[in-house]
């Protein structure tokens, strides 16, 4: 009778850890990228780009993107990162795609675009312009006239546009290797009297992010003033601020929007003091405006020049950094959100990229990652197991306390803190490794799940993405039954490897004294195989892996400490 009541307290425990996880994970602990591949009759192919529905239009119908391009007077991009075209109607750059990331590892896949016109499925642009009274200003239908028909790296392109009353408005846009546009306004006063102007640059999109926003991953609107990273904004928070949105003041810093892997942002000169600005101004309409704290005032015979940077690309570290320090906009590598550790989260993503850059194999990245770890573990282990032998050793003297002192709690305890002080022994060093291993585990975890430098990244054999859940599941026969399994089934061969190696770990164990701690932990690693099944490859072959080295190290370390293997209460992990 009371092993039937272990038993089903043991799976009701078990059931609670993995229906509760699966609950929670969604909201704070986000799973892997969707699956890049699947298994059709026995045959690996990659899934399709999704379709993604566009946004709402009240106004205007939505068309194809290739005819709205047509429509108007356009300067063409291309660099060696990002091809697209600037919109003469309007000072709008719109069209932008990313030439090195495509939306899945398929040869054909299209490119991921950031930036789309007004008009056609999901737009999202950036544009320039100022405000004012008094005087004629540039608007929307403003055609502008441009100075070439090629926007590139060392081939900078002027649009310029003359109200009739003396003011000449030019907006000069030049481009890097990579993602940054950088736009110098000017305006020149050949009028009779002074003129009051206010440059804006603004980013509008229409829709949400495709990627979701939890405690751990930040997406929507983001941004930097004054040196501090604002990660609380989201569209929700927009579409109930009203007209007014939420107001910003900073020197310098950079506000936009961000997706797990993009991000649209802009940038005001470092020094100045500046206004920014997110507001909804429609159904799931979105604005990102940067004005200076202070009107420009012209007069007659000069002119005013305001510079402002656009960025639109992926979310590359070393290139987040690279414009932080040498363009000297704040913060801009907080655009990834590594979260509360980022001091230990940053050393491991650095490691685990200089090893990829070393073997080229991101797999094989992940692996000799976990073997450094290990390694760097061993000496704890060591010293884990000795103390394990040394409270092992004590079990004696410990039951004969328990004995003389078993209706004195506090008795007890005192008497065995006194006991373990004198023979010089730790009751936690046992815990210590896997206490170590926790932020080892978030932090890879961090970086598979936000870092750009790991996605489509393949390893062996059937794995074609570390950043995707492993696709291969013996559930439907590896693909030969033409069924999906639930997505609490989808079991990929890496969980289930993991589920057998954290068995083998536990038979390894010396058995517990408690019955229903042992039940349960018999159980908890086939829980975890379906917990970790969702989650990317990436994190399930570190963890794989680092089972392996595990069951090899308590191979070594029970043959230096033989009375350990059978002894009764202790474990190891």
């Amino acid at each position: 009778m009371d092993n039937q009541r272990n038993m089903i307290l043991a799976i009701v425990l078990s059931a609670l850890v993995l229906f509760g996880w699966s609950a929670l994970s969604n909201r704070f602990f986000p799973t892997a990228n969707p699956p890049a591949t699947k298994v059709v009759n026995g045959k690996q192919v990659p899934v399709p780009s999704p379709t993604i529905a566009p946004a709402p239009a009240a106004t205007q119908v939505v068309r194809s993107r290739d005819v709205v391009l047509r429509e108007t007077p356009r300067v063409l991009i291309d660099t060696p990162a990002v091809a697209g075209s600037i919109n003469l109607a309007g000072a709008r750059v719109d069209d932008l795609v990313l030439k090195k990331h495509r939306e899945t590892i398929a040869k054909n896949s299209p490119p991921v675009r950031l930036l789309s016109p007004e008009g056609a499925p999901n737009p999202v642009y950036a544009q320039f312009g100022w405000s004012g009274q008094g005087l004629q200003l540039p608007g929307n239908d403003t055609v502008w006239q441009a100075d070439g028909s090629l926007l590139a790296p060392g081939k900078p392109v002027t649009l310029s546009w003359t109200n009739g009353s003396g003011q000449i408005f030019r907006i000069k846009l030049s481009i890097d290797q990579n993602y940054m546009i950088t736009a110098e306004q000017s305006v020149a006063n050949g009028g009779a009297g002074p003129i009051a102007v206010r440059p804006f640059a603004l980013l509008k999109r229409k829709g949400v992010s495709a990627d979701p926003s939890t405690w751990t991953q930040h997406t929507g609107p983001i941004g930097v003033f004054d040196g501090t990273a604002n990660y609380k904004i989201n569209f929700k928070d927009l579409d109930t601020a009203g007209a007014q949105g939420q107001s910003f003041s900073s020197t310098g810093g950079w506000l936009g929007f961000t997706d797990k892997y993009w991000l649209t942002a802009l940038a005001p000169a470092p020094n100045g003091r500046t206004s920014g600005t997110f507001r909804a101004i429609g159904d799931k309409v979105y604005l990102a405006a940067l004005t200076p704290a202070d009107q420009m005032v012209v007069a007659p015979g000069k002119a005013g020049t305001t510079t402002t940077r656009l960025f639109s690309g992926a979310k590359e570290v070393a290139t987040l950094q690279h414009y932080e320090n040498d363009l000297n906009i704040a913060g801009f590598d907080k655009a990834i959100d590594w979260g509360w550790f980022s001091f230990f989260e940053r050393p491991i993503f650095w490691l685990l990229d200089t090893l990829f850059k070393a073997v080229g194999n991101f797999g094989v990245a992940i692996i000799l990652l976990t073997l450094i770890v290990r390694g760097a573990m061993f000496p704890i282990a060591q010293r884990q197991f000795a103390s394990m032998a040394a409270m092992r050793a004590l079990q004696p003297k410990v039951k004969a306390l328990q004995e003389r002192h078993k209706e004195d709690k506090q008795k007890l305890q005192q008497e065995m803190l006194e006991l373990y002080k004198r023979e010089k022994v730790n009751p936690l060093a046992g815990c210590l490794p896997i206490v170590l291993q926790i932020p080892v585990f978030y932090a890879l975890y961090k970086v598979l799940m936000l870092t750009i430098e790991m996605r489509h990244q393949p390893f062996a054999l059937w794995i074609k993405d570390l950043s995707a859940p492993d696709p291969a599941t013996p559930i439907n026969l590896f693909g030969y039954l033409n069924f999906t399994p639930p997505h609490m089934l989808a079991l990929g061969v890496l969980p289930i490897l993991l589920g057998i190696t954290m068995y083998i770990q536990f038979k390894l164990n010396p058995a517990q004294t408690d019955p229903v701690q042992q039940q349960v932990f018999s159980i908890m690693p086939w829980i975890f195989m379906f917990i970790m099944a969702p989650f990317a490859a990436g994190l399930q072959l570190y963890w794989t892996v680092s089972n392996l080295l595990a069951i090899a190290q308590q191979k070594f370390l029970y043959s230096r400490y033989p009375a350990l293997k059978n002894a009764p209460g202790t474990a190891t992990t």
